[in-house]
C-alpha cells in the first residue's frame, strides 16, 4: 500500500468529504460559476459550485444538466436562502441527483437543511462565528466554510485569519474550508495545518479559459492590485450600505455621489425614508451582469477579492490547480524538513 503524502493526509477530511482529488474548492460566483467553468474546475482536480442566484427551477435544472453533460466528477449547488423559491431548488438539486448543497445569505432554517439530508444531499453553510457553526451542526449541517473581509462580493466584518482563530480550535467535529484571500499554495499549507480540510477560492480562477467572463473583465482583474479592491462606502449611519468588495471604478464614485444626492433629498423632505433606502439599495442592481457580461468595466460592478492582486495572467484551471498543489506540497515539506532539524 503506497503510502500517502503529508499534503493528502492532512487534506483527507476535505477531499473525503469532497470526492475530489484535491482540497480546493471553486466558491460559487453570481453570473460567473456557470456550467462551463464549474467543469472546467472539477476537471481540474478541484470541487466547485454552481451559482444558483436569482435562477428558476427550471433554468438551475438546465444549468445542472448542462454541467453533468460536461463532466462525470461532483460538483455542488449555491443556494440563496432568501430566493423566493427556495424549496422548490431545493427539490431540483434533489430530483437531479447533486451531491453537495452550500446555502448562502444568511443562517438556512432547519426545514432547508432538512429537506435536502433527507434528499440524500450533502450540506454546507457559512459561518461567521464559532457558536454559529455549532448550531449549524446541531442542526444537521455537514461542513462548513469560513469566509473573511479580504474576499469579493459581499464581504463580512473578520477578516480571515482571525476566523480561523475563533472556528478552528472550536469546531472538529465536521470539515471546515477557509476562504477569503487565498491565492498560493503556502496559505493553503496553513489552512491545513491548522485544522482547516481545505480552502474555498474564487478570485483566483476568474481568468481562467474555462471562464465566460467578458474579456474586459479579466483584463480589469489582470491589471488590479490588492488595493483596487475595494468595499463600497457607506455616506450616511441613516441609510447603511452592505459592504460589497469590488474593483475601485467609476460607479463607486458615482454611488457616493448618489448616495449624498438622496440623502439631500431626504432631509429636504423630497423623498421619504423607505424611498431613499430603496434608491441607495437598488443602485447596483444588475451591476456585475453589466460588467461580467457586457464588459462594462466602469459602470459595472467588477467585483473581486483582495487576492486579485496575484491574478496575473489568462490561463487554465488546470494549470493553476497543478501550481497550488505543488506549492502546498513544497511549503508542507519545507515546514516538516524545519521541524527535523538538529
Amino acid at each position: 500500500m503506497t503510502e500517502l503524502s503529508l499534503l493528502e493526509k492532512l487534506s483527507k477530511k476535505g477531499t473525503d468529504f469532497l470526492g475530489s482529488k484535491y482540497p480546493i474548492i471553486g466558491g460559487a460566483m453570481a453570473s460567473i460559476s456557470d456550467s462551463k467553468w464549474v467543469s472546467g474546475m472539477v476537471n481540474a482536480g478541484a470541487f466547485a459550485f454552481l451559482s444558483c442566484g436569482s435562477f428558476t427551477p427550471q433554468q438551475l435544472a438546465n444549468e445542472i444538466e448542462l454541467t453533468q453533460g460536461k463532466t462525470q466528477k461532483a460538483f455542488g449547488v449555491n443556494l440563496i436562502i432568501l430566493h423566493p423559491q427556495i424549496m422548490e431548488l431545493i427539490e431540483v438539486c434533489v430530483k437531479k441527483k447533486v451531491t453537495h448543497v452550500i446555502l448562502a445569505g444568511g443562517v438556512p432554517t432547519v426545514e432547508m437543511i432538512k429537506k435536502l439530508k433527507e434528499g440524500g444531499i450533502k450540506v454546507m453553510a457559512f459561518s461567521s462565528t464559532a457558536a454559529v457553526g455549532k448550531w449549524l451542526i446541531r442542526n444537521g449541517v455537514d461542513a462548513l466554510v469560513i469566509e473573511g473581509h479580504e474576499s469579493g462580493g459581499h464581504v463580512g466584518p473578520v477578516s480571515t485569519i482571525v476566523l480561523m482563530q475563533e472556528v478552528l480550535p472550536f469546531v472538529q467535529k465536521v470539515p471546515v474550508f477557509v476562504a477569503g484571500g487565498i491565492g498560493t499554495g503556502e496559505i493553503i499549507a496553513m489552512c491545513l495545518l491548522l485544522g482547516a480540510a481545505g480552502c474555498q477560492m474564487g478570485t483566483s480562477f476568474i481568468c481562467i479559459e474555462e471562464s465566460s467572463v467578458h474579456q474586459a473583465f479579466k483584463k480589469a482583474y489582470i491589471r488590479s492590485t490588492s488595493r483596487d479592491a475595494v468595499t463600497t462606502k457607506q455616506i450616511s449611519s441613516t441609510f447603511p450600505v452592505i459592504p460589497v468588495r469590488s474593483v475601485y471604478n467609476k460607479a463607486h464614485e458615482d454611488f457616493e455621489s448618489y448616495q449624498l444626492h438622496v440623502v439631500k433629498d431626504y432631509e429636504n423632505e423630497q423623498l421619504t425614508i423607505e424611498e431613499a433606502r430603496t434608491k441607495i439599495e437598488t443602485f447596483w442592481a444588475g451591476a456585475l451582469k453589466k460588467a461580467v457580461i457586457e464588459g462594462d468595466i466602469d459602470n459595472g460592478s467588477v467585483m473581486a477579492g483582495q487576492i486579485v492582486g496575484l491574478v496575473k495572467e489568462e490561463t487554465t484551471a488546470q494549470k493553476i490547480v497543478e501550481r497550488l498543489v505543488t506549492e502546498t506540497q513544497k511549503a508542507l515539506e519545507k515546514m516538516k524538513s524545519r521541524l527535523n532539524e538538529g
